[in-house]
């Protein structure tokens, strides 16, 4: 079950950029998710594993976790006589890094494309649409034509989870096309016109919380999402929160933020927060699409997002 630390190459996986920076980044990105997945996989007992994972780098610990967390999820469906280990993680080491080990969660799902229902249900009752952000993301990442070119969402996915895990599929672009935002923007265009808000909200996501990208860049990514600037913020606000969760602050998740939310990390993070207050979803619509609403309108409202 263990990973090869190539299956995180842009060789491997057949993604592309020109700059080399950006290629060594997301990699090395990859290469942690990988580390923590391999760790989770070889140590006994969560101590020993909270050793290993706090040992990388603080900004970025979080896709240490995520890999660990897509590992015990894999262990907790393939051994039904045990099969808690994901819901300790959560509750214990992983409490900090709970957004992208939630992420982490869908990972397997996508491995396994089985036991949804089971995990689901031990995980945070509005986070727990992270995990089909992972989802998303695993399609992305290691079915790159089929998600990118023929545009496929799984069929055990239907209602609200296709759109959260059309939020992954925006996140799994960033690192697919090596940020390069010509590719994005062509990429991006060719999806059906009502799954592109989503895809904008996860590359929002991902360019601030993994980074890879200049102002320059970043401004340029702004000016192509266009009637999606809100989305894009909110991706953003997310990226900023999982960060404060975990006080792992990043100096280009804070540019991200001021370009796309007209302010700092700290501002967006808060903005999360607030969008809180009171929360009620419905059936139809669950809570964690209107937080998403109301850190669009937050951001719009009080940063000037158009």
């Amino acid at each position: 079950m263990a990973l090869d630390l190539r299956e995180a190459s842009f060789e491997r996986r057949g993604f592309a950029t020109s700059d080399e920076s950006t290629r060594l980044r997301l990699e090395g990105i990859g290469r942690t998710f990988i580390l923590g997945y391999n760790a989770a996989l070889n140590t006994e007992g969560f101590v020993s594993l909270s050793r290993t994972l706090d040992r990388t780098p603080e900004a970025d610990r979080g896709f240490a976790f995520e890999g660990a967390a897509m590992a015990l999820t894999l262990l907790d469906l393939i051994t039904p006589w045990r099969r808690h280990r994901l819901k300790d993680f959560l509750d214990g080491p992983a409490r900090e890094h709970l957004y992208l080990a939630t992420v982490g969660a869908g990972w397997a799902l996508a491995r396994l494309r089985q036991g949804q229902h089971r995990i689901l249900r031990g995980l945070d009752p509005l986070l727990h649409w992270l995990a089909f952000d992972g989802y998303g993301f695993h399609e992305a990442y290691f079915r790159p034509e089929t998600t990118f070119q023929a545009h496929a969402r799984p069929r055990a996915l239907d209602g609200y989870a296709l759109r959260v895990f059309d939020q992954g599929v925006g996140r799994g672009l960033w690192f697919a096309s090596g940020a390069n935002i010509e590719r994005i923007d062509r990429c991006v265009a060719g999806f059906p016109t009502e799954r592109r808000a989503d895809l904008w909200s996860g590359l929002g996501l991902a360019a601030a919380y993994a980074g890879g990208a200049d102002a320059v860049q970043l401004s340029l990514l702004r000016a192509r999402a266009g009637d999606y600037n809100r989305d894009l913020a909110q991706g953003a606000a997310f990226a900023a929160k999982a960060r404060e969760r975990a006080a792992s602050p990043a100096a280009h998740t804070d540019l991200a933020c001021r370009i796309f939310c007209n302010c700092g990390a700290m501002i967006a993070a808060k903005a999360t927060d607030d969008a809180l207050e009171g929360l009620r979803g419905t059936p139809d619509t669950p809570d964690y699409e209107i937080w998403r609403r109301r850190i669009r309108d937050r951001i719009s409202s009080e940063a000037g997002v158009p």
